[in-house]
């Protein structure tokens, strides 16, 4: 009797967990779809080792935006089922979502070491690590990785295959610990050892300068291009230089995380050729940073010294100019106004980026300011846009009677151009004050700066000159010349507004 009533309370605890759990996944079904469910699936007491429960309850957390609650359910259906795909599936994206990143990703290549073929998880792998800017996609390109399966061993996923129960899983166990041991980062590689002399320098190689790799950076797509000449290519057109697979996120970003595992080999097996490409490298960026020969030169408008100048840069030739001059550190370029001879005038002004604002486009907003002028001696390209070799003007400087006469001259061209400029309407004004800032103030010494007093290149700036007929102004020499040419403009300015 005893033996008969213990098996019927078996079978009736049976039935409850059964009924119990298959509940609880029907509610999860009914209310995965709906957004405005805000009430958990909750686990009954008859059936605390259902991992298909805590998986599902930690999805709907995830949903809900309840990440801790979503991230110790998704542990717990890990511990009941260690080497269940989903239940990891769903640890890596809670983790994800508390902006864990690193573990997150080995959560996700721990899946595709147990599912190859798994789409879910190679897409939040790739999605992890490029927010993270780990590199995933260059393993795919050497012969020793030849398989999905070995993203496993681009991380520290050791802890997971410590207490493997071979006895359960002697298959996967054996697969998991082969791939832990294909590539180890740190150069102390376990297994087959590759001779230097088989390494051949063209298989590293970038497709677009046909020079070894440098500062090697990985697309979403699988291939690998120098910095630089990705950033070029993404110029002209967001997609890759070689497949065409859309890299607009990449361009939005505008943050590349260079492929170590790349790095790392070509330091292990081609240490000259790295030194030379090096070499190459620091020379054009020395020659770059030059700022009297082939300086970068932009044509479009003018520009005078202690003048903001802000600039839309959106054709590719303009995009590299100024990418280059940031990262060469000079932070300068020319601004000329073009000729229809010559392609650009033969005097220009300096101008100092301050700050450089980039759309997702691949566009940007340049705020600069004028520093110098100068007289081109040469003109020339380079790479699409136009430089040239240049040297700088400075004013003459007088002493004597000719510096109290200049004084003078000063101080009445200042009060004409103060007044003229207060005699304008007050919207014309505002457009001006908002773009060009305050009319400078007087200098108690007209000649401490080479390039003169700031007022003179503002009243310059604002006044309703066309560019051939401000030209003249950026090449004298003489601040006495240069002030009684803006009394004449602003002489002929009064008189046209009095008619």
């Amino acid at each position: 009797m005893r033996e008969c009533s213990r098996r019927k309370r078996t079978a009736r605890t049976q039935h409850t967990l059964c009924r119990d759990a298959t509940t609880g996944r029907s509610r999860y079904r009914r209310c995965r779809g709906v957004t405005g469910f805000f009430q958990p699936i909750f686990l009954f007491p008859t059936a605390p080792n259902d991992h298909l429960l805590y998986s599902n309850r930690s999805q709907i957390n995830s949903t809900l935006k309840a990440c801790e609650d979503a991230l110790h359910d998704a542990e717990t259906a890990c511990r009941l089922q260690p080497y269940w795909l989903k239940g990891h599936l769903r640890k890596g994206q809670a983790l994800a979502n508390l902006g864990k990143t690193e573990e997150a990703l080995r959560e996700f290549l721990f899946c595709l070491a147990l599912d190859t073929g798994n789409k879910t998880a190679k897409s939040e792998a790739q999605k992890v690590s490029s927010l993270s800017h780990l590199e995933l996609h260059h393993c795919f390109q050497w012969p020793f990785v030849k398989e999905a399966k070995n993203f496993s061993s681009l991380l520290p996923l050791s802890h997971y295959f410590k207490e493997l129960d071979g006895d359960r899983y002697p298959g996967r166990c054996s697969d998991l610990k082969n791939i832990l041991n294909t590539v180890d980062l740190k150069g102390n590689s376990t297994g087959q050892h590759i001779p230097f002399e088989s390494v051949d320098p063209s298989d590293l190689d970038c497709s677009l300068c046909m020079r070894l790799f440098y500062e090697p950076v990985t697309t979403p797509c699988g291939h690998t291009f120098c910095l630089k000449c990705l950033e070029r290519c993404l110029d002209h057109n967001p997609k890759c230089p070689l497949c065409k697979e859309g890299l607009s996120e990449c361009l939005a970003m505008r943050k590349y995380c260079k492929t170590v595992l790349m790095e790392e080999l070509i330091a292990r097996y081609l240490p000259e050729e790295l030194t030379e490409r090096r070499k190459i490298y620091e020379e054009e960026i020395a020659e770059l940073s030059n700022l009297n020969k082939n300086v970068p030169i932009f044509v479009c408008t003018m520009a005078y010294p202690t003048v903001p100048c802000p600039l839309h840069i959106f054709e590719p030739c303009y995009r590299l100019m100024i990418r280059r001059c940031m990262e060469t550190g000079t932070k300068q370029f020319g601004m000329c106004i073009s000729d229809p001879v010559k392609g650009f005038a033969d005097y220009g002004c300096i101008l100092e980026i301050r700050n450089v604002e980039f759309f997702a486009d691949g566009r940007s907003v340049v705020d600069s300011i004028g520093k110098r002028r100068f007289k081109v001696i040469q003109h020339s390209q380079r790479d699409g846009y136009n430089t040239a070799d240049i040297e700088y003007i400075e004013d003459q400087k007088v002493q004597g009677q000719e510096y109290a006469a200049l004084l003078v001259l000063h101080d009445s061209v200042y009060d004409q151009a103060y007044m003229w400029f207060n005699s304008l309407k007050q919207a014309l004004k505002s457009r001006i004050l908002s773009h060009f800032g305050q009319m400078p103030a007087k200098d108690p010494d007209p000649q401490a700066n080479p390039n003169g007093p700031a007022w003179c290149w503002w009243v310059l700036a604002v006044l309703p000159l066309e560019n051939r007929a401000q030209l003249p102004f950026l090449a004298m020499k003489s601040l006495k010349d240069r002030l009684n040419g803006i009394r004449r403009v602003l002489t002929f300015m009064s008189r046209t507004r009095s008619r």
